[in-house]
C-alpha cells in the first residue's frame, strides 16, 4: 500500500499524454487497478472500467499592448532597412514575433500595416526627382546620365530592401499572403509599389525613356556608353511589367526613323560591296545589344526592322547598281555576302534569282550571238559554266533554286543564235579527240568531255551537232588522226546515255565499219600473197556502209594503170565474198605514201591522193603547165589549184612554181625540185584546207535541214494514222511534243500542206482546220 500514490502519479501523467487517443486495453485496466486501490475498495469498483480524458489547456493569452509593442519593433526595423541604418533587433527575434503575431491571426492587420509602411516610404522617393529640369533637350546628356543612375541607384536601393523586408516578413508571405490568391506577395507589392507611384509618373518616365534612348543613340554613333546602366534600367522596366509600352514601342520607331535615314544615305554614297559589309554590322552590333541589355522579347523586331530599312527597301537598287560587277570580278566573298543578307529578307531570294538569271542571259548572248567570237565560243561557254557553277556551290550554298535558273538561262541564250552552237561544239570536240592535241592527259581530256556535254545539254539542235560531229569523227577514223579510241567511245557512250541508242546508231557503226575493214585487209593480203603479179603497191582499203557515214561527192580522176589494176583485183576479192553488193571508189579519202629521190638522198612523202598523181607526173618529165597537170589527172580544177598550192608554196617546196605567188593562176608552170632539202625523212604534206568551205558547211546545214524535214513529215504521218483525224492547232502542239528540233510554226504548215499535196492527209470539207488521215 506504501507504494499506491507514486503509482498513481505515473499513471496519471500517462493518461494525461494521451490527448484523447484511443488506449491499448492493458493500460485501461491498470488505470482502472489504480483507481480501485485508491478507494480502498477493490472488489465493489472493479467491474467498472472508467476513463477520464481532459482538455487540452487554454492557450496562453498575449500580453496586453503585446501585438502594439511588436508591431512597434518590426516598424523600426523597416524604417532602419529604408534608412540604410543598423537594426537595433535580432533578425531572429524579429522573424519569430511575425510568427507569433500571425498565430493569433493579425496577418491581414500586419499585411496592411507593411504595405502601408512601404508605400509611404516609396511616395517620399519621388520628391529625389523633382529637383531635375523635365523640359530638357534631347543634347543635354550630361544631365540625363545623371537622372539614369539616380533613377539606377532608387531601383537598385528598393530591391534591396525589399529583400531585407521579405526576409523578416518570410513567415508572412508564405503562410497569409499565399492562402489569399487576390494579394501579391511581398515582392511583388514592392514592384507595384514602384512602379505606381515613380515610373508611372508621366514626367519621370518620359525622362527615364529618353534617357535611355539618348544613350542608344550614342552607342550607335560610335560612342562607349555605360552598358550596365542600360541593362539594369531596362531589366527594371521589364520587372514592372511597362518595358513594352513605355520603352519598346518608342526604341523601334526611333530604330526604323535612324535606319530608313542611314540606307537612304549610304546607298548614295557607298559603293555595293561596303554598303553591305557595313548592314552586316549594324546587324551583328543590333545582335549584340539585345544579347548585353535589351529584353530577348525585342530582337525579333528589332532585327526585322534593321533589315527592312538598311535592305528590303533597296533590293533591286543594290543589285542594279552593283551585282553584275561582283559577278564579272568574281568577288566571292561579297557575292557570299550578298547572298546571306539577303536570304535573311522576305523577296530577297527571289529578287536575286532574276538578276542572276539576266546575268547569265546577258553575259551568254555577248558570247554566242558575236560571230568575231565564233573561235573562243565554246572555250569561254566552259569557262563561263566553271564561273557560275563556282559561284553556286560557294556563294549560293548549293540553293537549288539557283542551278535550276542558270540551267534555264543557258539554254535560253545558247538557242538565240540557231545551229551555230551546235556546229561550234562539235568542232571543238574534234580538235579534243583529234591526234597531236598534247594539251591534256586522258584524265583531263575525259573531265573535258564531260564539260562539253553539260553545254550540249542546253542545244535544241542536237541533229546539227551530230551532223558536224560525224563529219568530223569520219575524218579522224579515216586519216587515222584519232588521238584515242578510249576517248572516242567515251565521248559516243556519253552521247547515248544523253540522247538514246538512235542518236548515235550511225556513229556507232562508223566505228564497226573501221573494225571490219582492218579484217577484211588482213584477208586481202592473204588474197595478195597467192597472186601471180602482186604488184609494187601496198593498198589498204576501208569498206565505208553508205548509210553510216557522212555523204561524200564522187570525183573521177586518172589513176595510172597500177592503181586501176590494183582496184580490179580488189573489187574482184570482195564482190567475190560479198556478192550483191556495189563499191564505189572515193577518191577524195585517198592518201598515200610516195617514195622519192632528190640530190640530198631518198625521202618518204606522206600526201593526199591527189597529191601522188600529181607528183607521179613527174617522173615522166620535169616542168608542166597547169593546163597539162589538169588535163592528166582530171582533178576538179578548185581542187587543183589547192593542191598545188601544197606542193609549191607550202613549208615542204617538191616543186617550184614559176611565176612566184601564192596562189595558182592559168599558165603557171611548175618543176621539179632536184635541191628540195629536209631534215625529215618522212615528210608529211598537208593538203591546203579551205577553211571549212563556206560551201561544204552549207551542205551540212542542209543536209540536216532535209533530214529534219523527213521527221517532220514521219511524226505528223504517224500521228495522224493513230488519231486518224485532228485539229490544227492539237496536231502541232503533239508535233511540239515529239520533234527534238526548234521548228517554227510556218516550217510546219508547209509540212502539212506537201502531205496534203502527197495525198497522206486531207482537209475537213466543212473545217479547213481539221484534217482526215488518207488511208
Amino acid at each position: 500500500m506504501a507504494d499506491e500514490p507514486q503509482k498513481k502519479s505515473h499513471l496519471s501523467a500517462l493518461v494525461g499524454h494521451t490527448n484523447g487517443l484511443t488506449k491499448p486495453a492493458s493500460l485501461a485496466a491498470t488505470a482502472t487497478r489504480a483507481a480501485g486501490g485508491g478507494g480502498g475498495g477493490g472488489g465493489a469498483t472493479a467491474s467498472s472500467k472508467k476513463l477520464v480524458i481532459k482538455n487540452f489547456r487554454e492557450r496562453p493569452k498575449l500580453p496586453d499592448n503585446y501585438t502594439q509593442d511588436t508591431w512597434q519593433k518590426l516598424h523600426e526595423a523597416v524604417g532602419a532597412i529604408q534608412s540604410s541604418i543598423s537594426i537595433k533587433y535580432n533578425l531572429e527575434e524579429l522573424y519569430q514575433a511575425v510568427e507569433n503575431l500571425c498565430s493569433y491571426k493579425v496577418s491581414a492587420t500586419l499585411y496592411k500595416q507593411l504595405r502601408q509602411v512601404c508605400e509611404e516610404h516609396v511616395k517620399a522617393q519621388i520628391l529625389q526627382f523633382k529637383e531635375y529640369p523635365f523640359v530638357m533637350h534631347r543634347s543635354d546628356s550630361l544631365d540625363s546620365l545623371l537622372f539614369l543612375k539616380k533613377i539606377n541607384k532608387c531601383w537598385q536601393d528598393h530591391c534591396r530592401q525589399m529583400i531585407m523586408i521579405r526576409s523578416i516578413f518570410l513567415f508572412l508571405d508564405r503562410t497569409y499572403v499565399l492562402q489569399n490568391s487576390m494579394l501579391p506577395s511581398i515582392w511583388d507589392m514592392g514592384l507595384e509599389l514602384f512602379r505606381n507611384h515613380i515610373i508611372s509618373d508621366k514626367q519621370v518616365q518620359t525622362k527615364t525613356i529618353d534617357g535611355i534612348l539618348l544613350l542608344i543613340e550614342q552607342e550607335r554613333n560610335g560612342e562607349a556608353v555605360d552598358r550596365s546602366l542600360l541593362r539594369s534600367l531596362l531589366s527594371m522596366l521589364s520587372d514592372l511589367q511597362v518595358y513594352k509600352e513605355s520603352f519598346e514601342q518608342r526604341f523601334l520607331e526611333e530604330t526604323n526613323c535612324l535606319y530608313a535615314a542611314e540606307g537612304q544615305r549610304l546607298m548614295q554614297e557607298r559603293e555595293v560591296p561596303e554598303y553591305l559589309h557595313h548592314v552586316n554590322k549594324r546587324l551583328e552590333e543590333e545582335g549584340d545589344r539585345v544579347i548585353t541589355y535589351l529584353d530577348h522579347s525585342t530582337q525579333k523586331p528589332l532585327i526585322a526592322c534593321v533589315e527592312k530599312q538598311l535592305l528590303g527597301e533597296h533590293l533591286s537598287a543594290i543589285l542594279q547598281k552593283g551585282l553584275d560587277n561582283l559577278l564579272d570580278e568574281n568577288r566571292i566573298s561579297d557575292l557570299t555576302q550578298t547572298y546571306q543578307l539577303f536570304s535573311r529578307v522576305k523577296g530577297g531570294q527571289q529578287i536575286l534569282l532574276q538578276h542572276w538569271s539576266e546575268y547569265i542571259k546577258n553575259f551568254g548572248t555577248t558570247i554566242v550571238v558575236n560571230p568575231e567570237k565564233d573561235k573562243d565560243m565554246v572555250q569561254e561557254l566552259l569557262d563561263f559554266k566553271d564561273k557560275v557553277d563556282h559561284i553556286i556551290e560557294v556563294c549560293f550554298q548549293k540553293n537549288e533554286k539557283f542551278i535550276n535558273l542558270m540551267k534555264e538561262s543557258f539554254e535560253t541564250f545558247i538557242n538565240k543564235r540557231p545551229n551555230k552552237p551546235a556546229e561550234l561544239i562539235a568542232k571543238y570536240v574534234d580538235s579534243k579527240l583529234r591526234a597531236g592535241n598534247k594539251e591534256a592527259t586522258d584524265e583531263e581530256l575525259e573531265r573535258i568531255l564531260d564539260k562539253i556535254m553539260i553545254i550540249f545539254r542546253f542545244i535544241h539542235g542536237k541533229d546539227v551537232f551530230e551532223a558536224f560531229y560525224k563529219k568530223d569523227l569520219a575524218k579522224r577514223l579515216l586519216v587515222g588522226k584519232s588521238a584515242s579510241v578510249d576517248a572516242e567511245k567515251s565521248m559516243l557512250s556519253k552521247l547515248k546515255h544523253e540522247c538514246g541508242a538512235a542518236f548515235t546508231s550511225k556513229l556507232e557503226g562508223m566505228f564497226k565499219d573501221m573494225e571490219l575493214s582492218k579484217d577484211v585487209m588482213v584477208q586481202f593480203k592473204q588474197y595478195m600473197q597467192n597472186q601471180s603479179d602482186p604488184g609494187n603497191i601496198d593498198l589498204t582499203v576501208n569498206i565505208l556502209t553508205m548509210g553510216y557515214w557522212p555523204t561524200y561527192t564522187p570525183m573521177e580522176v586518172h589513176l595510172n594503170s597500177e592503181m586501176i589494176k590494183l582496184q580490179e583485183v580488189f573489187k574482184t576479192f570482195y564482190l567475190g565474198k560479198h556478192s550483191g553488193r556495189k563499191l564505189q571508189w572515193q577518191t577524195t579519202l585517198g592518201h598515200a605514201v610516195l617514195k622519192a629521190e632528190f640530190k640530198e638522198g631518198k625521202k618518204e612523202f606522206q600526201v593526199s591522193l591527189f597529191q601522188t598523181l600529181v607528183l607521179l607526173m613527174f617522173n615522166e618529165g620535169d616542168e608542166f603547165s597547169f593546163e597539162e597537170i589538169k588535163m592528166a589527172t582530171g582533178v576538179e580544177d578548185s581542187e587543183l589549184r589547192r593542191t598545188l598550192q601544197s606542193l609549191a608554196c607550202g613549208k615542204a617546196r617538191v616543186l617550184i612554181k614559176n611565176p612566184k605567188g601564192k596562189e595558182v593562176e592559168d599558165g603557171d608552170k611548175f618543176i621539179f625540185n632536184g635541191d628540195f632539202k629536209h631534215k625529215l625523212f618522212r615528210i608529211k604534206i598537208n593538203q591546203i584546207q579551205m577553211k571549212e568551205t563556206v560551201e561544204e558547211q552549207v551542205s551540212t546545214t542542209e543536209r540536216v535541214f532535209q533530214d529534219r524535214q523527213y521527221q517532220i513529215d514521219a511524226a505528223i504521218v504517224r500521228i495522224m494514222k493513230m488519231r486518224k483525224t485532228l485539229g490544227h492547232n492539237l496536231l502541232v502542239s503533239e508535233l511540239y511534243n515529239q520533234l527534238k528540233f526548234p521548228v517554227k510554226p510556218g516550217d510546219l504548215k508547209k509540212r502539212i500542206e506537201s502531205l496534203i499535196d502527197r495525198d497522206y492527209m486531207e482537209r475537213d470539207k466543212d473545217n479547213p482546220n481539221q484534217y482526215h488521215y488518207v488511208a
